[in-house]
This record gives C-alpha cells, sequence and structure tokens, in this order.
C-alpha cells in the first residue's frame, strides 16, 4: 500500500538526537518536515518507530539463498524486509571463481535497480584453518587479480570483501580493495595481532563477525580480536542470536569498541525466517535444530536463522543495550559504511521512508520501506 501522504503519531520516535513522541510525516517515498494537510493519519499511540534494519552480511532467507536465481534471491530479500530490513547487502558464499562471477552479475542487476544495496563475498580468499561452513576445496589465497576478477563482474556493485588477510596476496588485496572504495573485511582468519595491525593499516576497516572463526583472544597470543577491538578505524560486526556469542563476548565488544564502532548482522542462510530442516549453504548440507544451523558433516555453526528485529529485541531486552544504542548498530553505523548516510539510517527529513514500527515489546508490528507498507501496523 503506497504511502503518498502520511502521518505516523503518538508514537516514541528514535532520532539521533534522542527519543521524542512526535510525529513522523511521509510524502512519496520520503520523510518530510511539512506533510500536506490532507495526509492520513495512523494513531501509533504505545510504540516505537525506528529506522529501517541495515543488514552488511547476509546470506539468504525464507528457504531461498543469495547464491541463487533471481527469483530466489527476491525471496530471500523479502523474508528479510518482512522483518524490518529495508537495506540489505547480499552475502555470497565461498565457490569456485567462475560461479562466483557468474552470481555477481545476477546480483549487480539487482543493486542497479536498488533491490539490494550492493554485494558482499564472504570467501574463497578465506583461512583452511577458520573455514568454518565454507567448502575446504574451494578456498584460494586472496590474489588480487582473482579479486579484481571479482569486482570487474560486480559491475562497480561489490561492497565488501571478506578475507584472511595473512594469507599470500591479503596485504595487496586489501590495498586494492581501499583504492577501489569496497570494504575489505578481516574474517575467516587465522592472523596474528601484528599481522591483523597490518591489515588495518592497509585499509581493513571491518571484523567480519568478530569472534567467530578468528583465534581466541589470548593473553600471550592476544590475535586478531584485540586488534579489530582497540583500533577505532575498525567496525565490527556481531551476530547477536544468543547461540554465536556468550553474553559477556557481546558486552565486551560493546565496551570496548563503543557503540558507534558496532553493526549487527544475521549472517542469514536460507533458513532464516523459516523452520528447523536440512538446508544447503553453497555445496555444504546444513541442518537446522531448534533455530540453530550445523554442517551435517563436522557440525560446525552454519551461518544463522536471525533476523534483525530479533536482534534488536534481544539487544534492547536481554542485553541491556539502550534503545538508541541498539538503532545505531542496525541502522547508523551499517548506513555510513555504505557510504548512504545521506539517504538511510535515521528518521530525519529528506531521508527515505524507511521506517520499522515496534510495540511496547519491541516487537515488530510494522515496516514501511520507501514511503510503501511491506507489512502495516
Amino acid at each position: 500500500m503506497a504511502a503518498e501522504s502520511t502521518i505516523l503519531t503518538g508514537a516514541r520516535v528514535v532520532l539521533p538526537s534522542g527519543t521524542a513522541v512526535r510525529d513522523l510525516a511521509v510524502h512519496g517515498e520520503r520523510i518530510t518536515a511539512a506533510p500536506p494537510p490532507n495526509a492520513r493519519r495512523i494513531d501509533l499511540t504505545g510504540h516505537h518507530l525506528v529506522p529501517g534494519f541495515v543488514d552488511l552480511h547476509n546470506h539468504g532467507g525464507g528457504g531461498a539463498s543469495f547464491s541463487g536465481p533471481v527469483e530466489e534471491v527476491r525471496k530471500a530479500l523479502h523474508t528479510h524486509r518482512l522483518h524490518g530490513t529495508t537495506t540489505l547487502v547480499a552475502s555470497t558464499v565461498t565457490d569456485d571463481l567462475d560461479v562466483l562471477t557468474r552470481q555477481a552479475g545476477v546480483l549487480s542487476e539487482l543493486a542497479e535497480d536498488g533491490e539490494i544495496a550492493g554485494i558482499h563475498f564472504e570467501g574463497p580468499f578465506i583461512s583452511p584453518c577458520r573455514k568454518g561452513a565454507h567448502s575446504e576445496a574451494l578456498l584460494r589465497h586472496p590474489d588480487p587479480a582473482d579479486v579484481r576478477k571479482l569486482l570487474d563482474a560486480a559491475r562497480g556493485q561489490a561492497r565488501m570483501v571478506t578475507l584472511a588477510t595473512e594469507l599470500p596476496g591479503g596485504i595487496d588485496s586489501v590495498r586494492l580493495l581501499a583504492e577501489h572504495g569496497v570494504i575489505a573485511a578481516i574474517g575467516h582468519t587465522d592472523a596474528t595481532y601484528e599481522q591483523t595491525r597490518e591489515a588495518i593499516d592497509a585499509g581493513a576497516t571491518v571484523a567480519t563477525h568478530l569472534f567467530n572463526a578468528m583465534p581466541p583472544l589470548g593473553h600471550r597470543s592476544p590475535g586478531p580480536v584485540a586488534a579489530l577491538l582497540e583500533d577505532p578505524r575498525v567496525t565490527v560486526e556481531l551476530i547477536n542470536d544468543g547461540t554465536h556469542l556468550h553474553p559477556a563476548a557481546l558486552e565486551l565488544a560493546f565496551r570496548l569498541a563503543g557503540p558507534e564502532r558496532v553493526a549487527f548482522i544475521t549472517d542469514a542462510m536460507d533458513a532464516a525466517g523459516g523452520g528447523d530442516g536440512i538446508y544447503l549453504l553453497g555445496p555444504l548440507e546444513v541442518e537446522v535444530t531448534d533455530g540453530v544451523a550445523r554442517l551435517v558433516e563436522g557440525g560446525s555453526i552454519a551461518g544463522s536463522t536471525l533476523t534483525l528485529d530479533r536482534a534488536f529485541k534481544r539487544a534492547v531486552t536481554v542485553d541491556g543495550i539502550p534503545v538508541e544504542d541498539a538503532v545505531q548498530a542496525l541502522c547508523v553505523n551499517p548506513a555510513r559504511l555504505l557510504g548512504r548516510w545521506d539517504e538511510i539510517g535515521s528518521l530525519e527529513a529528506g531521508k527515505l521512508a524507511d521506517v520499522v514500527v515496534l510495540d511496547e515489546n519491541f516487537d515488530l508490528k510494522g515496516v514501511m520501506r520507501h514511503g510503501s507498507w511491506v507489512s502495516t501496523p
């Protein structure tokens, strides 16, 4: 249902300046300071309005994958929109380079149409020591020439590449990505503290799902975790599903990095928004039991079944994170990383009308994207 001119009244609106009960006016695709007098009014007293969520790292949902054909991509995208994610970077999973370049063509068209916010290549340039749910047989060193093939195939729509930067070619690939305005993310890595520092100095700015698929923090070998947490140039991804991270690890990351350097992600796979069962993540078989996805062979955690509305609610109601800080982690920080802060990430006049309606218990009740209701409150 198009919201040509709508005023959402009575809700607590979370703004960069703080939270206040006020009207939020929408005209066409955008938030406006001065709505026409004939605007439709919707009373949302007792609710919260927060910006549409921005997911930097997502492999699929609703039984469909971003590594599949365009109809699957659209199905996965719609699943996450129903859960409040109005801006999404589609992540691929390790595969043969030719397969990835073909998929980049599929995803780049959707990015050019504004359906997705770009492409994230997670693999194949990762460490076999920390491969997680990636096929070891398909891994390769981050040769800059191979990285460039993916960038070229993405036709300017590559937004992030996850690399084990300690591997041969890793640092040169980080520099290549930085030169092309693509986020170099350190992840699935067996790097030392010193090697991680070198990669950050070369231009890496994101930690792919911090703590997961990397050496643990040690008092004599602090590894990548310490280097990524301490450096103000790095944004750390966190999967806040209660499975990937102990609450103490989440609290530690928030305290050391601060809310301005945390980005909540889903790392979702096909089962997000669906039920238990057998799924595929790339070429690997995954079994989901009680909402937790693990490889059938080996039992490694295989992405998540998380949606960002659940990550938001858990942050506020379980982890005790202030609503404004949760909005920073789910909306503001990823919008800025993507260079989209002028369009998304906050409920300010002139920006796209991407709005999530939450009730007093922080359960999702409605989603608006670009001024149209995805689900009506």
